[in-house]
């Protein structure tokens, strides 16, 4: 799995927006983006239209989706996976995920998983916004779920570095780490700024490179317009220093006791 990818999510709720959508989606990928996120809850279908578009007559990206999880029934995921390959012109998906738990049984949902890749729809399956127990009961119920759990997590929510992440890692699940910026709070920290600066790069940059340098963890930055699309990419040339570690974890602290899964 790529270590950084485009993300998509309120990409597709407005048509005036569209073309904007589309050009970063594609200039993403000129530059060398290996990865997109999308899901079928993103602008109930359209944002996986807009990827669709941004892949046609390319060498295809690593491809990422969801499920709803109130079609995560056994027919239903499914169905589901099916018209998400439709509106991508795909014939298979890299990584599905069930978007967060719901009123569908695990069971149910990972048996249409495991079909789904067995027909050849899927290459791989994982969960959403998970948090440690719902990993542990995923875990007992199918010890084939190795994919990924996307959450949110960043500089300023670290919640799943104290039980979550450390499962995850034993169990070499990577997790994919939604929102890395906080949806831009993140850029207005002065504390970030300033070792930014130090660095020799952007907030954005700094808080990108961070999350990446976190072991067994990727992230999907979203972005709309090419300058910051540009801008993340370079997150991948910015070098951590212990120095600088030690500075980011002063600012933004690591948690010192288990805490409730965030998600927006």
């Amino acid at each position: 799995m790529p270590i950084l990818g485009l993300g998509t999510w309120r990409m597709g709720e407005s048509g005036r927006r569209r073309g904007d959508e589309l050009d970063a989606l594609k200039y993403g990928l000129e530059l060398g983006y290996p990865m997109i996120d999308t899901a079928e809850m993103y602008g109930e279908g359209v944002a996986e239209e807009i990827v669709g578009e941004a892949i046609k007559g390319r060498a295809k990206p690593y491809i990422v989706s969801k499920v709803y999880p109130h079609n995560a029934t056994r027919s239903g995921t499914v169905a589901a996976c099916e018209r998400s390959l439709r509106r991508m012109g795909l014939e298979k998906i890299d990584l599905y995920l069930l978007h967060w738990r719901g009123g569908a049984r695990l069971e149910e949902t990972f048996e249409a998983f495991h079909r789904l890749r067995e027909q050849g729809k899927i290459a791989d399956f994982g969960v959403s916004n998970f948090d440690r127990g719902d990993m542990e009961d995923a875990a007992r119920l199918d010890k084939g779920l190795t994919g990924s759990n996307q959450v949110l997590y960043c500089l300023s929510r670290r919640g799943p570095e104290f039980d979550l992440l450390p499962l995850m890692r034993k169990k070499s699940i990577p997790l994919m780490a939604y929102s890395p910026l906080d949806q831009g709070r993140l850029l207005t920290k002065p504390a970030l700024k300033k070792l930014a600066d130090g660095v020799g790069c952007t907030p954005a940059q700094l808080a990108l490179a961070w999350v990446m340098a976190q072991p067994g963890v990727v992230t999907i930055p979203k972005s709309s317009t090419r300058d910051r699309v540009k801008e993340n990419l370079g997150a991948l040339d910015v070098k951590l220093t212990p120095e600088i570690t030690a500075e980011l974890d002063r600012a933004f602290p690591p948690p010192k006791g288990k805490q409730t899964l965030e998600m927006l």
